[in-house]
């Protein structure tokens, strides 16, 4: 048995998704018995000339859905992804909406499977990665646009509310990024002392609280007023510091300490 074969017999859900895929091959596009199947002439140069076009201009020379494309055509290497890549542009509304979506929501496009699940999921994951790679351990009050950059790559997108705290020490480097809690699409639940539980528990002396809105509009609720209210009074009987809380809309955020909220 080679390497690869026990792997895969090892690990059959990573695997899975080639037989299950949603996408039907045409006849003309199968293989011949005994030979690779090629593609059709005029989607190869397609790809390449989306690849070229790419590598010159990088993604601000592309339209959303030719970004897509070429995400996609790594899922399903052997067809036409234009048409795909418009459908799900069409119900999620752009390129990083559709990163964003929940798998669940995705399968109900026509054309998804699991494997473009799954490369939604790990171009969406390399961002995230990459953002947050740009911020952690770093002082966060000189990296601020790093910061606002990352919340949003991390959060404008979502379809409900999602509550992180960033803990800082005493230099306001950045020692731990968590998520406390998912909600729904206008509340999450926020537990001030489970906060400031977990900012002792890291000995942090700061924080920076973080939630998304998915209307979009980063205006701050009453809740969300209240909430922040109930955090800082209970990281201050420890003398935790809250610098800020940052909500996050699709294109623009707000920093209740900018807006006199804290």
């Amino acid at each position: 048995m080679t390497g690869n074969r026990a792997f895969q017999e090892a690990s059959p859900s990573l695997f899975a998704f080639e037989a299950d895929d949603e996408v039907v091959v045409p006849p003309s596009l199968l293989p011949e018995q005994g030979k690779a199947a090629k593609l059709p002439s005029y989607i190869a140069q397609h790809r390449t000339r989306l690849r070229e076009r790419f590598m010159q201009g990088g993604a601000a020379a592309m339209p959303d859905y030719e970004l897509l494309e070429l995400v996609l055509f790594r899922a399903v290497p052997r067809m036409d992804m234009k048409p795909l890549a418009r459908r799900l542009i069409e119900r999620f509304g752009d390129f990083n909406r559709v990163l964003s979506a929940e798998p669940a929501r995705l399968l109900q496009v026509e054309g998804v499977g699991p494997a473009v699940v799954a490369e939604l999921k790990i171009v969406e994951g390399a961002a995230q990665r990459l953002a947050r790679s740009r911020v952690m351990h770093r002082p966060l009050l000189s990296s601020w646009d790093a910061l606002v950059d990352y919340c949003h790559t991390a959060m404008a997108h979502g379809a409900i509310e999602q509550f992180r705290v960033l803990y800082l020490d005493r230099k306001n480097v950045l020692i731990a990024d968590e998520e406390q809690a998912k909600g729904t699409v206008d509340h999450v639940p926020v537990y001030p002392r489970e906060i400031v539980r977990r900012a002792l528990e890291l000995s942090a002396s700061a924080l920076i609280l973080v939630h998304n809105h998915p209307s979009g509009d980063p205006t701050p609720s009453q809740a969300d007023i209240t909430m922040t209210e109930a955090i800082v009074a209970a990281a201050g009987t420890m003398g935790i510091t809250v610098h800020d809380h940052l909500i996050i809309g699709k294109s623009r955020e707000l920093s209740f300490r900018g807006s006199g909220l804290l």
